[in-house]
């Protein structure tokens, strides 16, 4: 009798615990440095968030390892609302690239919904002898073995992008990983690195400078971006099928109580309509999520597509983070 009391007395805490929520700031975990595109994405978000949750939110940076660090220290949070964490395509090929993670990314976190994806742009030093795609497919098959493809680093999005560039046009270049987009960005303007396959969010300053060539977006359509509304898709400009966005997610630790994770599902719905948070992701070159994958069981099932999708890929091209 005393035992059954005190499982009941548990319970109504438990749910007078999920009524309240919340009732203390919120940390959004970011797996990776402060000022790249996630954070970002995070940064602004947060700030849509506060209204619908009526909460602080707080980001806490998590870097290393490809974002593994980050996402571990969620999935062993305790799972009640108060950690959660932002993730790009990075929760569908780390287990890929990563072979000995300390979670498993389908069963160790809620998923609660995504909430852009960002295209990539195809881009290249300024002394590059082509001015178009068609153009740069000739010098590319004709200087076989001589091109140097620059990435952020094992499993950055860059990285991701150009194993599956590379994959499609088959033709294998020489990757040079850089320890962040920054670096990268650095010896591609310098003329150090030929060509570069990165986030709207890293490029199009650059591209709006003139101080790279840009061959095409990865998106299915053009975008609206001023400064890349010009640029066609790779699609259109001769590379036919080729499409990849670097998405974002919500996740939180496994067990998280469903009336909480209905309360956040339901304020990042309300954060996706917020006008400035939708003015700031439009200039970043981000495309808002607005079909069922903003609900976490559609959201999971997109990320077990994208695990299907990009393993063969990485397990083909033998470059593990580990």
């Amino acid at each position: 009798m005393k035992k059954l009391l005190t499982l009941s007395l548990l319970a109504l805490a438990a749910g007078t615990a999920c009524a309240n929520y919340p009732e203390k700031p919120i940390t959004i975990v970011v797996p990776f440095s402060a000022g790249g595109p996630t954070d970002k994405v995070a940064r602004d978000l947060a700030e849509a968030l506060r209204k619908p949750l009526n909460a602080t939110l707080v980001i806490e940076n998590v870097g290393g390892a490809g974002g593994t660090l980050g996402a571990t220290k969620v999935a062993k949070a305790a799972p009640d609302g108060y950690t959660l964490l932002l993730h790009h395509i990075g929760m569908a090929t780390s287990p890929a690239l990563y072979r000995n993670m300390q979670y498993k990314t389908l069963e160790d976190f809620e998923y609660l919904g995504l909430i852009n994806e960002v295209p990539m742009t195809l881009i290249g030093r300024s002394t590059l002898p082509a001015n178009s795609y068609a153009e740069l497919a000739k010098w590319m098959d004709a200087n076989k073995g001589k091109i140097n493809l620059g990435n952020a680093g094992l499993g950055s999005a860059s990285h991701l992008c150009g194993l599956l560039f590379q994959s499609t046009i088959k033709i294998d270049m020489t990757t040079v990983p850089y320890k962040g987009t920054g670096p990268a960005m650095t010896d591609l303007l310098g003329g150090q690195i030929d060509l570069m396959c990165d986030q709207t969010t890293n490029t199009t300053q650059q591209i709006e400078g003139g101080k790279v060539k840009a061959f095409g977006v990865t998106s299915t359509k053009r975008l609206s971006t001023p400064a890349l509304a010009k640029l066609p898709t790779l699609d259109e400009a001769g590379l036919k099928g080729f499409g990849v966005a670097i998405w974002h997610g919500v996740y939180a630790p496994k067990g998280t109580p469903k009336a909480v994770q209905d309360k956040i599902s339901a304020a990042l719905k309300v954060a996706l309509k917020d006008a400035e948070f939708q003015k700031r992701q439009e200039a970043l070159g981000a495309v808002i999520v607005t079909d069922a994958r903003t609900n976490g069981a559609e959201h999971k099932k997109f990320v077990e597509a994208e695990i299907a999708k990009w393993g063969p890929i990485i397990k083909a091209a033998g470059q593990y983070a580990d």
